[in-house]
């Protein structure tokens, strides 16, 4: 089972931070058209957010329920269907003491990849992780993911490494799914050239 796992503001819906209001949750552009575009390639769609505004407490977590129904409605109604939604709802400064912890969870730690590929037998090797920033490339590389960042000008750190290089550079989704429609994955114990014959 292949995956694309998408970070949730910036990437598939504009960045309004903290929020949780349905009313200001629109879909980037080339969201639709890359989000079909993947599914119809037979990758499961995976959302992986940091959700920090619980810990810091400007909105409680059941919240997010709200926001994860509207998100698959809006969806399905283009006849896309969402597989599952992670949220990560700590930070080590947050006001909420059970919350105000530093977790495995919270990108770029790769802790909720792990978790939905454990759930939903996801072979991380041949998925993808699609975002915004760096730390969502570093939390897919960690997790073992090909990754995309789409430069939307919400990266404004640039601390680059390794872990922290995508494999691709794009302007939206719609760029990011030709980009790994395009791609031919090799195992990586597997030689290329071995591939073919």
């Amino acid at each position: 089972m292949r995956a694309v796992f998408l970070d949730k503001d910036g990437t598939l819906i504009e960045n309004v931070p903290y929020n949780v209001d349905i009313q200001h949750i629109k879909l980037t552009q080339g969201a639709i058209e890359g989000l079909r575009l993947l599914e119809k390639a037979g990758y499961k769609l995976i959302v992986i957010t940091n959700q920090s505004g619980v810990a810091r407490g400007y909105f409680p977590e059941s919240a997010l329920l709200a926001v994860e129904n509207h998100l698959r409605q809006v969806l399905a109604d283009e006849g896309i269907s969402l597989t599952d939604f992670y949220y990560c709802p700590h930070h080590p400064k947050g006001i909420m003491a059970e919350l105000a912890i530093t977790c495995d969870c919270r990108k770029p730690a790769p802790g909720m990849l792990l978790r939905a590929a454990c759930q939903h037998n996801i072979d991380l090797e041949n998925s993808w992780f699609i975002g915004d920033i760096l730390n969502d490339v570093e939390a897919g590389r960690r997790a073992g993911c090909k990754t995309i960042l789409i430069d939307n000008g919400n990266e404004t750190e640039w601390q680059l490494s390794a872990l922290r290089t995508p494999d691709y550079t794009v302007s939206d989704l719609a760029a990011a799914a030709q980009a790994i429609i395009s791609t031919k994955i090799f195992p990586r114990d597997v030689p290329p050239e071995r591939l073919y014959q």
